[in-house]
């Protein structure tokens, strides 16, 4: 393929897939209220639909991935998505609690998978130069799917029922199979390797590393997005319903951070990894610092918006890279961190915000454990530079 500073088609249809998984996810979120009054159940009750899907995507994902490495990656692409498409008709056409909570099992099952596939297939879509590029340009449309798909979609669950997002995001992923099918080429799978040949790739320290790297440097985002609402509320003085504007405005952040962070990628992996994670930790620090004054709130959480998601493709990047002899089930597998450092950043959140420091720590808290993931990162550095892979 020829190398051109655009993306190609491919990535864009998988840029689609992505954002249509990621708002499966999170719309759950928008229309908790609903989904618990429609099956007649607590709001409690109804957040296990949350937990179920992410722990559907942290423990099942790389199992998934596993047994699915057998076979060309088109033929997976597709049938991950025929997997989303029909968990989220049983989520939409059913009114029983139970059946509700599998059919989220097996929409999280398709994310891990489908995020860590995708990625290695993006990358070989392009030029070398271009991969990191790639990676992001896939993983914008997880930002995409909060700016738009979330709320977009609460607003069609409150106007239309709880079931009909779901309805929407079955058909993109319809959508997204069927472009999936004419738009990609085959892709073999790569040389046949048993299921401990692929367990194996992980014996390798750097990329143990590496997966850590994610957790410790990646909690922050979570500790802080995930409470961002009392933040505003409580301690910047916004009226409730000012905080879908905010929203969309850390929204446009991440998008942007989630470009640069592929370029810086490409450019220098090292300098990345270092960068963003300092920059994200700044930000935080700013944030809990100007928290009590409305405009200087709102542009440092546009800012961090920004240098919080420029840190994902290069996590995915070096994930990559030193999982070259699995890398599907290593890119899948740094989706399971990112996803348990998202439920580490809720636990220390929900601590920081219940205690006496209340919703202002929350930032400072936010920051403490990116520091720790910092100092482990700069002190990979004496470390050979990672093998090239010939993806």
């Amino acid at each position: 393929m020829s190398l051109t500073s655009k993306m190609p088609l491919q990535v864009w249809i998988l840029t689609l897939a992505a954002f249509a998984i990621g708002t499966a996810e999170f719309v759950i979120a928008g229309i908790l209220t609903q989904v618990a009054e429609g099956l007649g159940i607590s709001e409690g009750k109804a957040g296990n639909l949350i937990t179920a899907y992410a722990l559907a995507i942290v423990i099942g994902g790389p199992i998934l991935t596993l047994w699915l490495a057998r076979f060309g990656k088109r033929k997976v692409l597709i049938g991950l998505m025929a997997l989303f498409v029909v968990a989220n008709l049983i989520t939409a056409l059913t009114s029983d609690y139970h059946v509700l909570l599998m059919s989220r099992v097996l929409a999280g099952l398709t994310q891990g998978p489908f995020y860590g596939i995708g990625a290695v297939v993006a990358t070989r879509l392009v030029g070398k130069e271009l991969e990191g590029q790639a990676v992001g340009q896939m993983f914008a449309g997880l930002t995409l799917a909060n700016v738009l798909g979330v709320p977009g979609g609460a607003w069609i669950g409150n106007l239309y029922g709880w079931q009909v997002p779901f309805m929407v995001v079955a058909g993109l992923g319809v959508l997204t199979a069927i472009a999936i099918m004419l738009a990609i080429p085959r892709q073999g799978a790569d040389a046949h390797q048993s299921v401990r040949e692929q367990i194996g790739a992980f014996r390798d320290r750097n990329l143990q590393a590496s997966l850590l790297i994610t957790v410790l440097g990646w909690v922050g985002f979570m500790t802080f997005y995930g409470y961002i609402a009392p933040v505003a509320e409580q301690v910047a003085g916004f009226e409730r319903s000012s905080l879908t504007w905010l929203l969309i405005i850390v929204g446009f952040g991440l998008v942007i951070g989630n470009s640069l962070g592929g370029k810086s990628a490409d450019t220098n992996l090292r300098r990345a990894l270092i960068g963003w994670p300092a920059a994200m930790i700044a930000a935080l620090i700013v944030i809990g610092l100007v928290a009590p004054f409305k405009w200087p709130f709102v542009v440092a959480a546009f800012v961090f918006g920004v240098v919080s998601f420029a840190n994902v493709p290069p996590m995915q990047m070096r994930v990559m890279k030193f999982g070259s002899t699995a890398p599907e089930l290593a890119a899948t597998a740094n989706i399971s961190a990112f996803n348990i450092a998202n439920a580490l950043g809720g636990l220390i959140g929900g601590a920081v915000i219940d205690s006496s420091f209340g919703a202002a720590a929350i930032p400072f808290a936010a920051a403490i454990v990116p520091v720790i993931g910092l100092l482990f990162i700069l002190s990979q550095e004496h470390k050979p530079a990672p093998v090239a892979c010939n993806a």
